[in-house]
């Protein structure tokens, strides 16, 4: 915070988008654990471990509710009455089987994301949540998009602009009487 306030200014919007992701299961043999789309680009997910789950979670959920007290501290002490918080999700965050503390730590996220919105609203800030379907950043091989795209309503992967849009959205004076929702935006791969 500081080194960006130094540099552009006070912060009115926070978009929390780093992520950690490994594939992890509670089955307690690799071999057991099969999901087709993982097996695509990565190997079969590792039995769950406290180091892979502790990571996940650090970085997806306490990270970006650490993020969101310090924006919260310093938006209070200069009385400000205007913020935007944008979590980034995924779209399977309810159930990801053979990425276990990836789907749990992003469900984190989204909890932080409703009592962040609840507790912080008094101080004109919004909070909200994107969940995201598989986007197009270099990890989706054309085998696992050929896989995937009949799971896509729109008939297509999502791109980093979709996304950053749902963002701007967000961000914007159009978004104010919107808080703690989750949002999918994921061509319809969820709905």
């Amino acid at each position: 915070f500081e080194r960006a306030e130094r540099a552009m200014g006070r912060v009115d919007v926070l978009v929390n988008n780093a992520a950690a992701w490994q594939p992890d299961t509670f089955v307690p043999f690799r071999e057991a654990s099969r999901n087709p789309y993982l097996e695509m680009f990565t190997s079969p997910a590792e039995p769950m471990s406290p180091t892979s789950a502790a990571a996940q979670f650090a970085a997806n959920a306490i990270a970006p509710a650490l993020l969101i007290r310090e924006f919260a501290t310093r938006h209070v002490a200069r009385h400000a009455r205007w913020g935007r918080i944008i979590n980034i999700s995924t779209a399977g965050s309810d159930c990801f089987p053979g990425e276990v503390s990836y789907g749990a730590s992003k469900y984190a996220l989204e909890s932080i994301t409703r009592s962040a919105a609840h507790e912080l609203g008094q101080f004109g800030i919004t909070i909200n949540a994107l969940a995201l379907g598989p986007v197009q950043t270099g990890w989706i091989t054309p085998e696992l998009e050929r896989a995937i795209l009949p799971t896509m309503a729109l008939g297509r992967v999502g791109t980093p602009s979709d996304i950053a849009d749902a963002a701007v959205f967000f961000a914007s004076e159009q978004a104010r009487w919107i808080t703690g929702q989750k949002i999918f935006v994921s061509g319809g791969h969820r709905m």
